[in-house]
């Protein structure tokens, strides 16, 4: 009786492996017999990564995959109402003042079409959206769909240095105290030294190429020698995800070296600008540069501690004060730092300020780089983003474009870049990496995007608004868009060339860990463990 009941169990669990099989059999004949169409939508529409809430009658009208789900439908009607909300407060604030003539709802529709064809972009190519936004200002442009007159010309620099702003906070969210401590060499190694050389030799090969003055020269150096994040960390966190490199750290060493590289890019183009179009004793200016990074990064630290202690971390609104507190001091630390001549204090300011109270905020339960404050300066990059890149692809007139300037441009970006990554190569000794993963490091590095979309137009700026160097405006004004014409340039260049790069090739160049294992962030030639 027990052998005939036993078989029974076992024809009945071979035929419900049958079934199963036959099901799964149907739906790979469904996936392979889905229209072109169908695959389009389903590399353009994700499912959402939690369960979500949708009305009645949403998937009878706007199935999936042809649409995407409420969830990702919701978020961007809800974008888009804001920004002509803010474009409605704006106008009825500012008609009679100011005599808008449709200029602000036409920045509006650029900004709204750049976030648009950024989605795009990104589902589509995988590419970073910036590129799209980016290339979308500059269709506007040269259509001629967008006019800035002085007033709002003035509103667009303030708009990029409130992004700038939002940029150098999140650098300073994302550092690791114990990643530094442990790693300090090679996150120093890979922050300055590829980035001091990229800076030379951009310096040295605009200088003979396009022959900018060596002041000139450095500026741009110092503004296209810094790495995007924007670029490098979702690529980096799509590899960590599936196990690349997570073993030695790599992609945490990685991101903190490039918030160390953004920041002294910063500083150093706000000190070297400011030197340039200073009346003061050039004495003063050589002993202001070095002071201006040490009182920015005391001054940001001891603002990063205040908020540690104030608002009381037990407060019912905690989040909003700190996110207030640290946004305010950074907008504070940069408008007045450049208005008082001191422009390198208060890059370094904001950053020291992030990195200190997230250190402190650690201590108290909140993780770094994903503690409630800075998921609000995430979602306010979604506002900022498409303004930044919009409105620099807006100031470049294709007609206007000197080709001599494109070809070299082209050349010299290029060329250093590949120097860059053979520098980082030979600087990252002593780092515990094999070749294979300094040849990956030094690939990641040719990413450019953020930091020369909000500092590219600042001297172009600077020279329209009636400031001199003391050569003649003519030659400011070539000068200056000459840097413009370059920053969009390796913009175009190096967002998707370092994408490509990191996408290719990191599978290739980094080992894999199992992803049942421990990921840990130790390095070859020992350390401490930190979990990434």
């Amino acid at each position: 009786m027990f052998l005939v009941k036993r078989h029974g169990y076992l024809d009945l669990e071979m035929e419900q492996e049958q079934n199963t099989k036959d099901d799964n059999d149907e739906n790979e004949r469904a996936v392979q017999h889905n229209s072109w169409w169908e695959t389009f939508c389903l590399r353009c529409h994700q499912e959402d990564s939690s369960p979500s809430w949708q009305p009645s009658w949403w998937s009878k009208y706007f199935p999936y995959p042809v649409f995407p789900t409420y969830r990702q439908s919701a978020q961007q009607i809800c974008i888009i109402i804001f920004f002509f909300l803010v474009w409605g407060i704006l106008y009825a604030e500012l008609e009679e003042a100011i005599g808008l003539q449709g200029e602000l709802l036409s920045m509006t529709l650029l900004v709204i079409a750049a976030y648009l064809v950024g989605w795009i972009w990104l589902k589509v190519t995988t590419l970073p959206a910036l590129i799209g936004m980016l290339l979308t200002g500059i269709l506007f442009q040269n259509l001629k769909l967008v006019h800035m007159t002085d007033e709002y010309k003035k509103l667009n620099q303030d708009l990029r240095k409130v992004a700038l702003v939002i940029i150098l906070t999140r650098a300073g969210l994302g550092l690791n105290a114990g990643v530094l401590k442990k790693h300090y060499a090679a996150v120093l190694q890979l922050g300055l030294l590829p980035w001091l050389v990229e800076c030379i030799l951009i310096a040295v090969s605009t200088h003979y190429l396009l022959y900018l003055p060596w002041i000139w020269g450095f500026l741009l150096g110092s503004m296209i020698a810094s790495v995007s994040p924007a670029v490098v960390v979702p690529c980096l966190f799509k590899l960590r995800d599936v196990g690349y490199g997570v073993a030695k750290g790599i992609p945490t060493i990685v991101l903190a070296a490039a918030a160390i590289d953004d920041s002294i890019s910063v500083a150093i183009f706000a000190i070297i600008l400011n030197a340039m179009f200073s009346t003061g004793s050039a004495t003063f200016n050589i002993i202001k540069g070095p002071l201006s990074i040490i009182v920015g990064i005391l001054l940001g630290s001891l603002w990063g501690a205040f908020i540690a202690l104030l608002p009381e971390k037990g407060d019912t609104y905690v989040v909003p004060l700190r996110f207030l507190a640290l946004f305010l001091g950074g907008l504070f630390s940069y408008f007045i730092s450049s208005m008082i001549g001191w422009s390198g204090t208060g890059p370094l300011a904001i950053v020291s300020s992030g990195f200190v109270a997230a250190f402190f905020w650690e201590q108290q339960g909140w993780p770094i780089n994903n503690n409630p404050v800075s998921n609000i300066f995430r979602i306010l990059w979604i506002f900022f983003e498409p303004i930044l890149f919009a409105f620099t692809g807006a100031q470049v007139t294709i007609s206007a474009l000197d080709p001599e300037v494109l070809k070299m441009g082209a050349i010299c970006l290029l060329s250093c870049l590949a120097l860059r990554a053979v520098a980082t190569y030979f600087v990252s000794f002593g780092c515990g990496l094999n070749s294979k993963e300094k040849l990956f490091i030094g690939l990641t590095w040719m990413a450019k995007a953020t930091v020369q979309a909000a500092l590219g137009p600042a001297a172009l700026d600077m020279v329209r608004n009636g400031q001199t160097t003391g050569i003649a405006r003519e030659l400011e004004e070539s000068y200056a868009k000459a840097l413009l014409t370059i920053s969009v340039l390796s913009v175009v260049i190096s967002a998707p060339l370092g994408a490509l790069m990191i996408a290719i090739t990191g599978p290739r160049l980094l080992a894999k860990s199992d992803s049942n294992t421990k990921q840990t962030d130790e390095p070859e030639n020992g350390g401490s463990v930190t979990h990434i």
